[in-house]
């Protein structure tokens, strides 16, 4: 299959325009095809040769302005079109088209809960062609008019409101001008919970068997959905350009969600069968909240070629963030008074949750601009692969920092022109630089220059010279922060002092001030110090606020300060920032691991901000005691963090932070190292003192004692009969592929590797199970089998099971120089495909990294 380069679709949106789509989807043919029919009206500026693309698993007949073509003559997924003449065209496809078992194209799953089928689109980049004929490329928008007939008893959704016409005949209304990857149907018998706002029809949907849960939760979520599109009115002159605004939360969804028009899909585990934080219902409202601001930035608004998607990402991920901070939702959360805003503490996630995900890619050798030159992105497979931390969490915090530079008015009024000039068409980069130059005195195309067209993490080093005498008496000292970089950065400081004989006690640390500098860019001799009276403060926090991105570190005395004192520091944002600092040098091999791990034992049983405690948990298990530490002293880690987790759980024994106890009882799960605690647990069916099992819980003590060996064949059968759910199915694969018996590792390999059978979540499920931290042994042969049959798989399955073998298959936790070794000899391979390169590259420099702390001295 042949993919779309630049030129191509540069040169294609010379000779045509695409006025309309007529589209006819048959769902009623059978279990592994369905009929596909595209009607394309287009227009030829010139007389020349193009091509439509279309993967069909057959094609049946193409006519062009009525005269037939050979089907034949389709050249993978490209169908060619010669001959054109100057005026308007009219091209006919009839095919059958392929279901998809791995959320590629028209995705199917067959719900094992109850045996009902749904069906969703995933169209993303270039995978209309799975579903219908179409000139792919998003800078050839057009209208879409889409029928679809599907079973009786089904829901059709789609792009605008879809309305039923008898005999399983669904009429989806036609589009505005849009992209060929946001086209969107869902079909299958929904359950629904619909309302009004603005207006507009607005609607929830899920699989039948999650709809108590849906129910459970559909008022938190439409309040939060209410309250985003008001607040964006507010923000952007543009009105919410679509017809309708429908959620569905569909089954085996490989993102968090899409953007789709009128018509976002989530991944269903956004319905929770299960008790889940507030910090986890905040990451649910900041989806909603980022895509529904795509509905601006993305879909009103598209870029012209894949270089830019950042302008997609970036800004909704900002933009999601920023506009929980600013809601009021009544009654929203059940923890939040009534007119308070629900989310204060969002940017602390951010902090803890994203940001690490992009200081990680933009370290490794794969990293690129948060805005590449488009020579970087010759095509779309290379385009692909820029789908990271740098597009989403990088590029979202250098907008925060333009905005902390630019300021708020100037930023929305530049954003309101960007929309108001390209509202229903394309837009690059250097369209989005001059519409905020024009709200501004600001240099912003230098801005650019520095913050989106360069690649690395600048570093902020303070300095902090002792108390001096100046004359006149008093005292002063100083601050100089070094940069190791190139950018520019407006950032906060904040100072602390030991606030003795108060009723705090004397490991209270007592704000002092807090004032804003500027870090020079490249261009300057360096920073002047800034000079502050008083005596040295305890502790000195660059970047207090997290308003810029940059690896922060502090001087030596406020390190110790901040590893002593952490849980004293009253902002959780500014601890944020010192954990995150703490993070850095652990993966850079300044900071011993096991002080990390210290600090988190002697900090985390006083920390009341749940983003913070999951965010430090979730790296000193998955990252240090997995991976960083050696395996002769991962029993020592695991036995601080079990301790850890049961200062936890014992503090919170009056039910007063469900949220923290739940943390605390899965990390206690993921760290045990024997199987009694977690064996009563399952027998009892409750925690000792709550919370009772519900089905996380319980498939997650069933995968620890599985990969200790604690359980057998027989007790994961009977817990999946008893949990026979899509997701039970998922853990029942982990369960089985973490039991350490060859027998159990074989046939884990061969589902994976040989089947070719198993739908991308199940691939994932069996993955996660398979490679466990103290399995090394049993494990080492796979090792080596890794490359080949990932890479032959990649080539079968397609990009994202790729991505998930390269993600989830790749064998982590063989850390040592033979294992990096073999990787590195593997990236030679001609026959690897991007997506699974591009994961390998990443997953080896994690490796070096990791082997590189285990053998630092400190």
């Amino acid at each position: 299959m042949s993919v779309l380069t630049r030129d191509e679709a540069q040169t294609r949106a010379q000779i045509i325009d695409v006025e309309r789509y007529t589209i006819a989807l048959d769902l009623t043919t059978g279990e592994e095809t369905f009929d596909s029919r595209a009607a394309i009206r287009f227009t030829a500026r010139s007389a020349g040769d193009t091509f439509v693309e279309i993967k069909p698993a057959t094609l049946r007949s193409v006519t062009l302005d009525g005269q037939p073509l050979d089907p034949a003559l389709l050249d993978g997924n490209r169908f060619p079109l010669t001959g054109l003449t100057p005026g308007t065209h009219e091209l006919h496809v009839d095919a059958a088209m392929s279901y998809s078992r791995t959320g590629e194209g028209m995705h199917r799953f067959t719900d094992p809960a109850d045996g009902e089928t749904y069906l969703y689109t995933q169209l993303f980049m270039e995978d209309v062609q799975r579903v219908f004929a179409a000139f792919d490329q998003p800078d050839l928008k057009s209208v879409f008019a889409v029928d679809v007939t599907a079973p009786e008893g089904w829901t059709v959704l789609g792009n605008g409101i879809a309305t039923r016409t008898g005999d399983g005949r669904w009429t989806i209304a036609p589009t505005p001008l849009i992209s060929t990857y946001l086209v969107a149907v869902a079909a299958g018998p929904w359950h629904s919970v619909t309302t009004r706002h603005a207006g507009l029809p607005f609607g929830l949907h899920c699989r039948r068997s999650l709809a108590p849960y849906l129910d459970a939760d559909a008022d938190e979520i439409l309040a939060i959905t209410r309250a985003c599109y008001d607040r964006y009115h507010e923000k952007f002159d543009e009105p919410y350009p679509f017809d309708s605004y429908d959620q569905a939360f569909v089954p085996e969804f490989n993102a968090g969600a899409m953007e789709n028009p009128g018509l976002v899909t989530f991944r269903d585990e956004f319905i929770y069968r299960s008790a889940v934080t507030d910090t986890e219902r905040q990451t649910r409202a900041m989806v909603v909240a980022h895509e529904m601001a795509h509905m601006w930035f993305g879909d009103l608004v598209t870029l012209s070629w894949w270089d830019d998607i950042w302008l997609n990402e970036s800004f909704a991920e900002y933009m999601g963030y920023q506009t929980l901070t600013e809601i009021a939702l009544p009654h929203a959360l059940r923890s939040v008074r009534a007119g308070e805003t629900p989310f204060p503490d969002t940017w602390v996630d951010f902090g803890v949750a994203r940001k690490g995900w992009g200081y990680d890619a933009d370290q490794r050798p794969s990293t690129h601009p948060v805005a590449p030159d488009p020579d970087a992105v010759p095509d779309t497979a290379s385009a692909l692969l820029n789908f990271d931390g740098i597009s989403y969490a990088k590029g979202a915090s250098a907008l925060r920092q333009l905005v902390a530079w630019l300021g708020e008015k100037d930023f929305l009024a530049g954003i309101n022109t960007h929309f108001a000039r390209h509202k229903f068409g394309n837009a690059t980069l250097a369209d989005f630089i001059d519409n905020l130059a024009s709200a501004t005195d600001r240099d912003v195309h230098a801005w650019a220059g520095q913050w989106l067209r360069t690649t690395g993490v600048d570093t902020l080093t303070a300095r902090v010279t002792e108390p001096t005498a100046p004359a006149g008496g008093g005292q002063s000292w100083a601050l100089t922060v070094e940069r190791d970089g190139s950018r520019p950065h407006r950032i906060a400081v904040a100072t602390f002092d030991h606030a003795l004989n108060t009723q705090a006690g004397p490991g209270h640390l007592a704000p002092r001030d807090r004032f804003e500098i500027d870090v020079p860019g490249a261009e300057a001799d360096g920073t002047a110090p800034t000079v502050r009276p008083g005596r040295r403060p305890a502790l000195v926090v660059l970047n207090d606020g997290d308003l810029t991105y940059a690896k922060i570190r502090l001087d030596a005395a406020s390190w110790e300060t901040a590893l002593g004192h952490l849980s004293a520091i009253p902002d959780p944002l500014t601890r944020a920032v010192i954990w995150n600092a703490a993070r850095d040098t652990v993966r850079d091999g300044e900071l011993d691991p096991a002080r990390y791990l210290t600090a988190a034992r002697t900090h985390l049983p006083y920390e009341s901000d749940l983003a913070l405690v999951q965010g430090v948990l979730s790296f000193a298990d998955g990252q240090i005691a997995a991976r960083y530490v050696t395996p002769e002293a991962r029993p020592a880690a695991l036995a601080t963090l079990t301790s850890l987790c049961r200062d936890l759980i014992r503090r919170t024994e009056d039910g007063s932070h469900p949220g923290l106890r739940l943390i605390a009882v899965r990390h206690f799960i993921d760290a045990a190292t024997q199987p009694d605690t977690l064996q009563s647990w399952l027998a009892d069916g409750t925690v000792h003192g709550g919370p009772e099992l519900d089905p996380e819980l319980r498939w997650r003590i069933l995968t620890r004692l599985a990969a200790l060996g604690a359980t057998d064949e027989t007790a994961i059968a009977a817990e999946l009969a008893a949990d026979p759910s899509a997701t039970g199915r998922e853990g029942a694969a982990r369960c089985r592929a973490a039991l350490p018996t060859p027998e159990a590792k074989a046939a884990a390999w061969q589902a994976m590797f040989s089947d070719d059978t198993l739908s991308n979540y199940l691939f994932t499920a069996t993955a996660q199970g398979f490679w466990q931290p103290g399995q090394e042994e049993l494990l080492a042969p796979y090792v080596h089998r890794f490359y080949p049959d990932a890479t032959a798989l990649a080539a079968r399955r397609g990009p994202a099971i790729a991505e998930a073998a390269g993600r989830y298959a790749f064998p982590a936790y063989a850390i040592d120089t033979d294992s990096l070794a073999t990787g590195t000899r593997a990236l030679k391979d001609p026959a690897l495909i991007p997506a699974l390169r591009r994961k390998l590259v990443d997953q080896l420099d994690d490796l070096r990294r990791a082997l590189a702390v285990r053998t630092t001295e400190h």
